[in-house]
């Protein structure tokens, strides 16, 4: 099958085939006489497997090795767990950082309950405070 069709099939872009070819994940399909890229079920597979890695926010990194693992069918799979376990305590981290970013938005959210002239927004006030805290908190002046 074409890139186009594959793109289809796979619910994904042109765009997202070719990047994932560049970044050696997919390997590169056989060619037409017209120098087209021709497509096997093999690569939908594959592409499919990216894309789910994709979908539980795997770094191509981790994808990469995975894939590379899979593609050796006969290794020991303690690796994969290894990777598994080091992206469920990033995924931990992230919940604790979004939810003290919700805390962070309800609470500025707080600051301007009615609707005003913005000059008088606690919003806009609190936000532009905060900007001018956290270049001192950085170390930049």
């Amino acid at each position: 099958m074409k890139i186009g069709k594959l793109a289809q099939t796979a619910g994904t872009t042109v765009e997202t085939i070719r990047f994932y070819e560049h970044e050696g994940l997919l390997p590169a399909p056989a060619r037409s006489s017209g120098n087209y890229r021709l497509y096997a079920s093999q690569h939908l597979e594959r592409l499919a497997f990216i894309r789910h890695c994709r979908s539980l926010d795997m770094t191509l990194n981790e994808i990469r090795s995975l894939l590379r693992l899979k593609d050796a069918p006969h290794e020991d799979c303690g690796e994969v767990n290894v990777l598994l376990e080091g992206h469920i305590r990033h995924v931990a981290r992230r919940i604790q950082e979004l939810m003290a970013l919700e805390r962070d938005l309800k609470q500025l959210r707080s600051q301007c309950g009615l609707s005003r002239e913005a000059k008088d927004c606690g919003i806009l006030e609190g936000l532009t405070k905060t900007a001018h805290q956290t270049p001192q908190l950085l170390g930049e002046e």
